[in-house]
């Protein structure tokens, strides 16, 4: 990769915290290109040089996000299938995963929860597509985990992804924001507990 290239991706990445930052504390309406600039450390026409508009760069702000969660949920099943781990081992490592992101990046999880349920946002389409494929991670993981016989055929796959994923989501934020003195071992190992009891049927 080319010094150009290098450094026009380390602008990018802080405009990125900059921006998610700025809309977490203040809210996308009342976040400026200006303020985007000064807090990113760059001029006004940088921000426009990299991405054509406000929009555009949140738009790009979710879909980056998303995809590095994403990828941190394949790598994290991959990692235990590769180690000849169970499903549900697999399942429970992608809840680690989950925690782990949102504990790294706290703001843009605050944002994609936010702006999931909104529906006057032009990026809407592209928030459902990344979210879609976040959640096709975890579907295919419970399809093999029935195909398995690790989980019963009568569970609905994509409700269960979703709420699973739900689950994750909302956990970590709760436990950021009101239960901070709680460790992410702590978390997990009660996320895993109701993961292993509800989902799997087997006792913790």
């Amino acid at each position: 990769m080319d010094s150009s290239t290098t450094r026009r991706d380390a602008t990018r990445r802080k405009l990125f915290e900059a921006a998610v930052t700025l809309i977490a504390e203040q809210g996308f309406s009342s976040t400026t290109v200006d303020e985007i600039a000064e807090r990113a450390g760059v001029a006004k026409g940088t921000v426009y040089y990299n991405f054509a508009s406000k929009n555009v760069l949140f738009e790009e702000l979710l879909v980056h996000g998303i995809d590095l969660l994403t990828t941190s949920l394949q790598a994290a099943v991959e990692e235990v299938t590769g180690r000849g781990g169970s499903r549900i081992d697999a399942l429970d490592a992608m809840i680690r995963a989950g925690l782990d992101f949102i504990s790294r990046y706290p703001a843009l999880t605050q944002l994609y929860v936010a702006e999931l349920w909104r529906t006057n946002r032009a990026w809407q389409s592209t928030l459902m597509g990344v979210r879609g494929r976040a959640i096709t991670v975890v579907e295919d993981v419970l399809r093999e985990a029935v195909a398995d016989g690790e989980l019963s055929e009568e569970i609905d796959i994509p409700l269960t992804a979703s709420a699973l994923f739900g689950m994750v989501l909302v956990a970590a934020l709760d436990w950021q924001s009101y239960q901070p003195e709680r460790s992410i071992d702590e978390v997990h190992a009660a996320l895993s507990r109701l993961l292993q009891g509800r989902v799997s049927g087997r006792l913790p």
